[in-house]
């Protein structure tokens, strides 16, 4: 087979002639100042105060900040001033942009276009139509709360998040951040039990802070920043590999002989088309007003992380969201493929998405927010600082099977316990400093001394100096506390952080109404308030400390060492759906009015539905490959080895070597004609098993896996004897090294 003629080497000397070239995309910004373009594609609280009468922003402000009911009288008034405001900027269609229970989101467009009575077009926008929409709920993820013949539901304006104009070339579309209900209020999307979670904490927080002498709470709410790693690839590369473009990850391809070894990715140069591309994706999400403030090469060959600065959670999520989108999609503009799979690459690292999440209270004193998990300048307020700090211990320790949940994806699967990247078990770094102090008060140091005093002989009145810092960085946890906040960072890259981090607020919201029937309990008795809290932080700290650990948790040691501390270590993303489920779950949830029995089992049957879908399409994808191109290949080269050597015998040459080749070769077509029909007969018996989705489950995480790893095995060994000519498919080299 002549090279010229190869579909791989041909895209491969395509690929390198553009990437000498320069750039044909113009410099994001203009070289202007982020200052002086950030948020102008949305309208927020500051663009609103500028435009409404000052009692209709009033009430705005009351719903957003403070938690209030949205006031629906001002609605009209709120319309006319968005509608003038996108009409001015071009925006032709509205939508209400939400996120449902498929990890991304979603929007139907609506011409702003309507007709007067005589019958000339004209710009309309009511304050109806801002507050809500209509579209189908038949084609979504239910989990068998619609059946599919109900196609009602509705979209809901969600006032604290701002609306955006989202730009395409060509279009301009007014984007209203909504959530997702059904006819009969049941929540379908994954930001209304997010938004529920919200405003459970805040109450069960307040009431905590009002009990230990902390009055004037307006609210309580959680902050995040969401890192967020992932691959650039050559598009032409993409599209090349059928894996990558059904499923987002490589499910054949030999290890090459560097990988990220020689430790020369992480922090280094970014190369200058990706600098362009990221430039720009950075430019466009400042312009929505997400605010990315970190960029840099990641551990693996053509892997990156952007961060953005700390928002409330709410609009972090919607923030995250657009993220992914604007990569994506301003990445295909260079000629680049954006990867968000966890592991797209077997071998190297995997991608996550690093949720760094914190609480924060706002009062008549402070209405920016004073971080509850950081340290004060006083000793009360550094008993404070540990009353919540035990509080998410205690969730996380409880409940630290259904925050496993929260992350079980059959991508992240292949991630969890692999290259740079915390266990499937659940555990909490706090180190050395603060797991001493917690360990001081846990095992009673502090005597009969007052509260103040034992803040003082622990060291803790001097924390608020070392604040930022008094952690060391452990990248083998998945809950660290790095100072002020919980770094998880067993979220997967590809993931919406809706789901997980309304676990955390809804745990955490348990444990703080534990801690605060726990202390009511204790001033009946202690009369100092001070005093009462310090003991009950005492026995939280006690109970949880199973789940703090401070050592390696990649190493086979800790998993042990887990089970001995009775930690679960759910490994596969079935079982741990499962606690979902669970009547601790059930209870935890049903309890606190985020979710009814219903809406939590039908948060388990489309996860469940959703592994199952993915692997099945990863199945298909692998045997199609094997069948149609990896096979071929390796018979052509087979046929040419063949001919070569009858070719060679008969010429009388003794000695030939492309008959040992060819019998090797041959070996191993047999091996993956094998392992190709056992795959193929793994993905028959995982059609008749549709009826009963848990056991289908089961068949894919045993049976369907083992075939799946025993083709790539096959396959990755003929891929390192088969001549360069005759392989179909981008090699690992190949895209993880763009020449």
């Amino acid at each position: 087979m002549s090279s010229k003629f190869s579909p791989r080497v041909s895209a491969m000397h395509a690929i390198s002639n553009r990437v000498t070239a320069a750039p044909d995309v113009p410099a994001a910004g203009s070289n202007e100042p982020t200052s002086s373009y950030f948020g102008i594609n949305t309208f927020g609280a500051r663009q609103m105060r500028d435009k409404l009468p000052k009692d209709i922003y009033q009430k705005l402000v009351e719903a957003v900040r403070l938690g209030k009911k949205l006031d629906l009288e001002i609605a009209p008034t709120v319309a006319q001033v968005i509608k003038e405001w996108a009409v001015s900027r071009g925006v032709t269609h509205f939508c209400h942009w939400f996120q449902p229970q498929t990890g991304l989101t979603a929007e139907k467009h609506d011409a702003f276009m309507n007709f007067d009575e005589n019958k000339s077009a004209i710009e309309q926008f009511t304050g109806d139509q801002l507050i809500q929409s209509e579209p189908d709920a038949s084609s979504f993820p239910s989990g068998g709360l619609r059946a599919t013949w109900e196609a009602r539901g509705y979209t809901a304006w969600n006032p604290a998040s701002p609306v955006f104009i989202m730009e395409s070339p060509g279009a301009k579309t007014l984007c209203i951040p909504s959530v997702f209900i059904g006819y009969h209020g049941e929540a379908l999307d994954e930001m209304t039990p997010l938004l529920r979670s919200s405003d459970i904490l805040s109450e069960k927080a307040k009431e905590l802070l009002e009990l230990i002498g902390d009055k004037g709470a307006l609210r309580v709410y959680t902050t995040m920043g969401a890192e967020q790693e992932y691959f650039l690839i050559d598009r032409t590369h993409f599209a090349m590999r059928p894996d990558l473009v059904m499923g987002g990850r490589t499910l054949v391809g030999a290890a090459p002989p560097r990988g990220q070894q020689l430790e020369d990715h992480y922090f280094g140069g970014i190369p200058e088309r990706v600098l362009a591309c990221i430039a720009e994706v950075e430019f466009e999400l400042a312009k929505l007003g997400v605010p990315i403030v970190t960029r840099h090469n990641e551990v693996a060959p053509c892997q990156f992380e952007m961060a953005p600065q700390f928002e409330e959670t709410d609009i972090a999520v919607d923030h995250n969201q657009l993220v992914m989108s604007v990569l994506k999609k301003v990445a295909i503009r260079h000629g680049l493929q954006a990867l968000l799979a966890e592991k797209p690459f077997a071998g190297i690292n995997g991608s996550g998405k690093h949720c760094n999440w914190s609480m924060a209270i706002t009062s008549d004193n402070d209405l920016d927010g004073v971080n509850l998990l950081k340290p004060g300048k006083t000793p009360h307020q550094n008993i404070r600082f540990l009353l919540f700090l035990a509080a998410v211990l205690k969730a996380v320790h409880k409940h630290a099977g259904l925050i496993r949940a929260g992350i079980a994806t059959s991508g992240n699967e292949h991630r969890l316990g692999a290259n740079e990247a915390p266990p499937a078990i659940i555990s909490v770094f706090m180190g050395d400093m603060l797991t001493r102090v917690i360990d001081d008060i846990a095992a009673g140091k502090t005597g009969s001394q007052n509260a103040a005093q034992a803040m003082i002989q622990l060291g803790v009145a001097k924390l608020p100096e070392v604040a930022k810092d008094n952690t060391d960085r452990n990248r083998t946890s998945p809950f660290a506390f790095t100072g002020a906040k919980f770094e998880f960072r067993a979220v997967g890259s590809s993931q919406s952080i809706a789901f997980p981090v309304m676990l955390l607020n809804a745990t955490v919201a348990e444990a703080v109404v534990e801690m605060t029937e726990a202390l009511k309990h204790e001033l009946k008795t202690t009369k100092d308030r001070d005093d009462a809290v310090l003991k009950v932080v005492r026995e939280a700290f006690k109970l949880t400390k199973a789940v703090r650990f401070e050592g390696n948790g990649y190493s086979e040691d800790w998993v042990k060492e887990a089970k001995k501390r009775g930690l679960p270590n759910y490994r596969r993303s079935p079982e741990a759906l499962l606690q979902i489920v669970s009547k601790q779950s059930m209870h935890l949830f049903t309890s606190l009015g985020i979710l009814t029995k219903e809406e939590v089992d039908s948060r388990y049957h489309i996860r469940l539905e959703r592994y199952i879908k993915d692997i099945m399409i990863e199945m298909y994808t692998l045997a199609e490959i094997i069948d149609t191109l990896v096979l071929p290949a390796s018979y052509g080269y087979l046929g040419t080895l063949a001919d070569a050597a009858a070719k060679a015998k008969s010429a009388g040459i003794k000695t030939v070597p492309q008959r040992a080749a060819a019998e090797a070769t041959g070996k191993q077509v047999v091996a993956l004609q094998k392992a190709g029909a056992a795959l193929h007969a793994a993905i028959q018996k995982a059609e008749t098993l549709h009826h009963d989705p848990a056991k289908q489950a089961q068949h894919l995480t045993s049976v369907g896996a083992g075939a799946m790893e025993a083709v790539r095995a096959v396959s990755d060994a003929i891929e390192l004897t088969v001549g360069d000519d005759f392989w179909p498919l981008p090699r690992y080299r190949e895209m993880l090294f763009p020449v």
